[in-house]
């Protein structure tokens, strides 16, 4: 970054310029620092007021559809790559040949498994992860949905993130759909708008879009609030589940409800190829000339 005349001077081996030289860089850092802050902290603040957009128009989307924690987490699997109607069709298929618990999911031979998944795309794949998850609960928790939510959040995203097939998105969504902690999820969505939207640069990774999108969100904790109606047709609210019911901390609620209203808008609006702006909550937050 350049800051004009700063980058002329040069320090040379004499008491006085070194001090007036170091004293010079010195402000031209802190100047630096202040410029990059002040963007963070503006996208920060614009964040928080896309919540609040999306939020005032569609209200709460009782997300994630599920009645168990461990569909959620067969849920979080299946979505890998695929639209949420196929997991649907997937989910339909284990519920109805009751392969929708972990005894059940344990016993179940993998040609099965890859039969009754076969909606949700990488079949095969995914089979074989479930499996490997099933083995890892076993080996690490027991088999016990309960102990390995009981794990501090930092270590189980580690153990989480080890396993073959789990992303960062999928282990957060298991993370804070399933287990309830306080974790941002970063998708395609969301990193759509807010790059499109100039919140951040397009070179942002996960974590950096992570970390924004939480910091950001973290001072609406004590506003949490639940709602069973949507308030619009627009968006992609669900009827309340068992899991979108679940007791959490306020601030687990706000990220649930940010990243279901961002899928929404996705959803809705804010296509890959082809932005439908009119009507969305997002359009008057859109940069000039987009």
């Amino acid at each position: 970054m350049h800051f004009g005349k700063s980058a002329r001077y040069s320090c040379r081996r004499v008491p006085r310029r070194v001090s007036k030289c170091a004293e010079r860089d010195r402000l031209d850092s802190a100047i630096g620092a202040r410029i990059l802050n002040t963007d963070r902290l503006n996208s920060e603040r614009e964040i928080r007021r896309y919540y609040r957009a999306l939020y005032s128009a569609w209200g709460g989307q009782n997300w994630w559809p599920a009645e168990t924690r461990f569909e959620v987490i067969v849920g979080a699997y299946l979505t890998q790559g695929t639209a949420w109607l196929n997991v649907e069709r997937a989910l339909g298929n284990l519920r109805a040949a009751g392969i929708l618990t972990m005894a059940r999911m344990r016993e179940v031979g993998l040609r099965r498994l890859e039969t009754l998944i076969r909606p949700s795309g990488y079949f095969r794949q995914k089979a074989r992860r479930l499996k490997t998850f099933v083995a890892y609960l076993d080996a690490q928790h027991k088999g016990s949905i309960d102990e390995l939510f009981s794990v501090p959040l930092a270590l189980l995203r580690e153990e989480l993130l080890a396993l073959n097939g789990v992303g960062p998105e999928t282990a957060d969504s298991i993370l804070l759909y399933a287990g309830n902690y306080p974790v941002f999820v970063v998708d395609g969505y969301a990193r759509r708008i807010f790059t499109r939207h100039q919140l951040i640069p397009e070179t942002a990774n996960y974590e950096e879009i992570r970390d924004a999108a939480e910091h950001a969100l973290r001072p609406l904790g004590g506003l949490a609030s639940r709602s069973t109606k949507p308030r619009s047709a627009s968006g992609s609210a669900h009827t309340p589940s068992l899991m979108s019911e679940a007791t959490r901390s306020p601030l687990a609620q706000i990220y649930n409800e940010a990243h279901a209203l961002i899928v929404a808008a996705g959803k809705s609006h804010c296509g890959k190829s082809q932005p439908k702006c009119d009507g969305c909550p997002l359009q008057a937050f859109l940069p000039r000339g987009k």
